[in-house]
C-alpha cells in the first residue's frame, strides 16, 4: 500500500526523514500515527524510528535533546518543532513485566516492529509515502481487529500494561479483540497486579471518556482485568450496569468517576478513599465527590439550592447527565430554571467585601464579619436579596 497524499504532519516532518536517509540511514514513521492517518483519525504524534544510533543521529543534527537515550531515543528540534527519533532496537529480560531489562539498538525495521504490541500499531512509512506491514496490521485495520504482535501471552509478559491499552484501543476504535488475543489477557489478567496504579489508570480513563468506551469496558470486565484494579474486585456485577446505558458519553473524567462510585454504592467517605487508591489527582477527587454528593441528593429528591450551589455548580452539568443515566426522575427543565437564577458562582462573586461589612458596622475583623458574608452569601443564592452594594447594605444592617 502506498499513501498517496501524506498528511501535513508527515509533511512538516519529512525534512528530518531526508536529511537521515542522506546520512546513509534508514528512517521512517511509525505507530499511532500511521494507523490513525489511515482510519482518517486526527494524527495526535508523530514518531520516527531509524535505524541510525543515538550518536549518529546526534552527529546529523545540529540541536538534540537525550530524551532517553539509553532507550534510543533522541529529540531532534529542527525549526520551530521537535520530533522523538527512536533507534530500531530489541528488548529482553522483562523482570517488572513492565520495562525491558536489556535494550538493543538494531539495524533491523522488521526487528524493531517485532517487539511493538498490536499488528495495527506496528506500521511503518517510509518518505514516499510506501506502507510497510509485516504482520498484516493494514487487514486488521480494514477488519476492525486489535490483535498482538506474535504470540499474544509473550507480548503481555513483556509489558502487562498492553491488556489494559488492548481494552483502550477497542474504546476508541470500537474494534474487537482478536479471540487468541483476548485468550491471552484473560489468562494473564493478575500480571496487571504488578503494575503502577497511575498508568493503569491513564489507560482506563481514556477508555472511559473514548465515544465506544462500552465495547472496551466490556471487555475490561469479560476478561477479568477489572478484579486487579483498586476496588473493583468481585464487583463485576455492580459495574455492569454502566452498561446499560448503551449510546451515553461521558461528559469528562469526573462524571466517569462519579458514576463508578454511584454503582459500587459507595458513601462519600468511600468515595473519597476509592479515589485515592486509583491516586486521582485532588482536584477531580474533590469534583468527583461533590458530584456524587449531589447526586444523592437529587436521588433522594433533595432539591434545596444551597445544598447545591455548596457542592459545586460546575457539577450541576454533571449530576443532570448522570440522572439522565440512572433514571432518577424530576423535573429537569424546573430544577435548570432554578439554578441558572442563582446569581453568584462563589463568594468572591459577590458585590460586598469582608472590608465593606467591617466599615458598614464599624467594627473590627473578627468572627462577625465571615459570619455576616456567609449570611449575605446564602441570602443571595437563595434569591432574598439581590447582588448589588446597596441592597447588600441595607440587608446587612436590617438583619443585625
Amino acid at each position: 500500500m502506498q499513501i498517496k497524499q501524506l498528511p501535513e504532519d508527515f509533511k512538516q516532518a519529512l525534512p528530518v526523514l531526508e536529511k537521515i536517509e542522506q546520512a546513509g540511514y534508514e528512517a521512517y514513521f511509525v505507530g499511532g500515527s500511521v494507523r490513525d492517518h489511515i482510519l482518517g483519525l486526527p494524527i495526535h504524534d508523530v514518531d520516527i524510528a531509524t535505524s541510525a544510533y543515538p550518536e549518529e543521529i546526534k552527529s546529523i543534527f545540529k540541536r538534540t535533546v537525550d530524551t532517553g537515550i539509553q532507550h534510543g531515543t533522541v529529540t531532534v528540534l529542527l525549526n520551530d518543532d521537535s520530533y522523538e527519533i527512536t533507534t530500531f532496537r530489541t528488548e529482553s529480560g522483562y523482570q517488572d513485566y513492565r520495562r525491558p531489562d536489556k535494550v538493543t539498538f538494531v539495524r533491523s525495521l522488521s526487528d524493531d516492529l517485532k517487539r511493538r504490541d498490536f499488528t495495527i500499531n506496528a506500521l511503518a512509512v517510509d518518505l514516499n509515502g510506501n506502507v510497510i506491514d509485516k504482520f498484516d496490521g493494514l487487514k486488521d485495520l480494514d477488519k476492525k481487529i486489535i490483535r498482538a504482535v506474535g504470540k499474544a501471552e509473550e507480548r503481555f509478559h513483556e509489558d502487562a500494561l498492553r491488556m489494559m491499552r488492548a481494552v483502550r484501543f477497542q474504546a476508541q476504535l470500537n474494534f474487537k479483540i482478536e479471540d487468541k488475543t483476548a485468550k491471552a489477557i484473560a489468562d494473564n489478567a493478575p500480571l496487571l497486579s504488578k503494575i503502577a496504579i497511575e498508568r493503569i489508570r491513564e489507560e482506563f480513563v481514556k477508555l472511559l471518556l473514548s465515544r465506544s468506551w462500552q465495547t472496551g469496558f466490556a471487555d475490561f470486565l469479560n476478561l477479568h482485568l477489572s478484579e486487579f484494579c483498586p476496588g473493583f474486585k468481585d464487583k463485576r456485577t455492580e459495574l455492569a450496569e454502566l452498561l446499560e446505558s448503551k449510546d451515553k458519553v461521558f461528559l469528562d473524567e469526573e462524571e466517569a468517576w462519579s458514576a463508578i462510585g454511584y454503582v459500587l454504592n459507595l458513601n462519600h467517605p468511600e468515595f473519597n478513599h476509592f479515589l485515592r487508591n486509583w491516586k486521582v489527582s485532588n482536584k477531580t477527587r474533590e469534583m468527583s465527590v461533590n458530584t456524587l454528593k449531589m447526586l444523592h441528593l437529587f436521588e433522594s429528591q433533595d432539591f434545596d439550592v444551597w445544598n447545591i450551589y455548596k457542592l459545586g455548580l460546575d457539577n450541576f452539568k454533571r449530576v443532570i447527565s448522570l440522572c439522565q443515566i440512572f433514571q432518577i426522575e424530576f423535573d429537569y427543565d424546573k430544577l435548570r430554571q432554578k439554578v441558572n437564577q442563582i446569581s453568584i458562582k462563589n463568594s468572591h462573586d459577590l458585590a460586598i467585601s469582608g472590608k465593606d461589612i467591617c466599615q458598614i458596622l464599624e467594627v473590627k475583623p473578627g468572627p462577625i464579619i465571615g459570619k455576616s458574608m456567609s449570611q449575605i452569601e446564602r441570602a443571595v443564592v437563595e434569591g432574598n436579596v439581590y447582588n448589588n452594594f446597596d441592597e447588600l447594605r441595607h440587608y446587612l444592617l436590617s438583619n443585625q
